[in-house]
């Protein structure tokens, strides 16, 4: 799909706010209201709009301690990739997981409320997953950067 100029700058609005009114987007955009409507509807039904969800700050719900986990599986078929896959999203603690290339094969991103739930999210369910050969975690000291909007 091809964005405009006015394209850009509502994904942008929309990405700071997205409880924004088309009237409020209007003004910004110099648009009728029913143009923004329709321009919104429009990256909707093209894909462009995944979701609308509330960021919510991990210190207001006590749970601070991120973890970033290397995961090494220990053969590399096609049935271990999509077991692991599926086991590992199941996983309410589990923020992201990317299959990813190098000396490990997967990294995920762990938010928990300290290092003892840390221990027993990897003790009772990290490595319960079958076909796991290795793990290697780090801890986050400081978030130095984090966004969720993508510039277009």
């Amino acid at each position: 799909m091809n964005f405009d100029a006015i394209d850009t700058k509502l994904i942008e609005l929309l990405q700071e706010d997205c409880k924004q009114t088309n009237k409020a987007l209007s003004g910004k955009l110099n648009l009728s209201i029913t143009a923004v409507y329709e321009r919104i509807k429009k990256l909707e039904n093209n894909g462009v709009i995944d979701s609308y969800v509330a960021l919510i700050k991990k210190e207001a719900i006590e749970k601070s301690f991120v973890a970033f986990c290397h995961i090494k599986l220990s053969k590399h078929t096609q049935e271990y990739v999509v077991s692991f896959e599926k086991d590992v999203a199941k996983l309410e603690e589990v923020l992201e997981c990317f299959h990813i290339s190098g000396d490990y094969d997967y990294l995920l991103k762990v938010l928990v409320k300290d290092m003892e739930a840390f221990r027993e999210f990897m003790v009772e369910k990290l490595t319960t997953i079958n076909h796991i050969g290795s793990t290697h975690s780090m801890f986050m000291i400081n978030e130095v950067k984090h966004t969720t909007a993508i510039s277009v």
